[in-house]
């Protein structure tokens, strides 16, 4: 094998962009030959990736898939809308969804890309992020699968692509129920507009908790408010905080008068809401 010089790798890191340890890894696989290296950094999307690294990528894509008990949502995150929309862009979204959803693996960056396992996602990414001109990444992925609960989901689309990806599920119903299957999908879509933040009280970590006590507390007693009065009133406050970022207390969005917990219990029986997954583009 060819020794690898410091001097070699920082030349070719130069001449293609590519980082150092990308460099001297493709120098490696390469028995030192220098154009070789240049191929392969091409190749694998990573000629001009130093460049790009420091870019921020808030734009993006999601898609959301469900099917037989099975549900996934896969976000690429890129620089601008305009690659966003793109046919390149948006196709590999739908490959990789669809990855998650038939090989049951939410881990993607390293496993071998369906259709080519020649390579990994991650390569796939690279080389799309090369072959665009921008920082292209795997986003957050998310998969559910159940045995006898109802999934649903929702893409929210916007300007040609999907922005906000929701993943839900229900228990204690008929899977094939029609009326539960309508709840699933109001819920989805109150998801995606409500941006709960957790499903129920017991979620929400105690921390976050003590943390808005202390504000309210502070604002109560700024206002003037009686000392014995503070406690109840720092109560009414949190429980206004609830509601805006707990799912099951929030108004649903077709009638804020009923909480989306009374939407299930609506169904009867055992109907519960188990979960839920919500991504939008740029927030990750």
């Amino acid at each position: 094998m060819a020794e690898i010089r410091a001097a070699d790798v920082a030349a070719l890191r130069k001449q293609t962009g590519a980082g150092m340890m990308d460099c001297k890894k493709a120098l490696v696989e390469n028995d030192g030959d220098m154009e070789a290296a240049k191929e392969w950094l091409r190749k694998k999307g990573l000629a001009g990736a130093s460049k790009r690294e420091g870019r921020e990528a808030t734009n993006g894509a999601i898609a959301v898939a469900v099917e037989d008990g099975v549900g996934a949502l896969v976000e690429v995150t890129c620089e601008t809308d305009f690659v966003a929309k793109g046919g390149d862009f948006t196709e590999m979204v739908d490959h990789l969804v669809r990855q998650v959803l038939d090989t049951g693996d939410a881990d993607l960056s390293a496993q071998p890309l369906a259709g080519d396992p020649s390579q990994t996602v991650g390569d796939a990414v690279a080389q799309l992020g090369a072959k665009l001109g921008e920082k292209v990444g795997l986003g957050r992925v998310v998969r559910f699968e159940t045995d006898d609960g109802l999934l649903d989901g929702y893409q929210h689309v916007q300007n040609e692509r999907g922005v906000i990806g929701v993943l839900v599920e229900l228990g204690g119903v008929d899977p094939s129920d029609a009326k539960a299957r309508e709840v699933a999908h109001d819920i989805a879509l109150h998801i995606a507009s409500a941006a709960p933040r957790f499903l129920s009280r017991d979620d929400v970590p105690a921390d976050v908790v003590e943390k808005e006590r202390a504000v309210y507390e502070e604002l109560t007693r700024n206002e003037g408010k009686p000392e014995q009065a503070i406690p109840k009133i720092v109560e009414g406050r949190l429980g206004g905080f609830f509601k805006d970022v707990v799912l099951l207390e929030q108004g649903f969005v077709r009638d804020p008068k009923q909480t989306v917990r009374a939407l299930v219990e609506a169904l009867g029986g055992d109907a519960t809401l188990r979960r839920f997954a919500r991504v939008k583009v740029g927030e990750g």
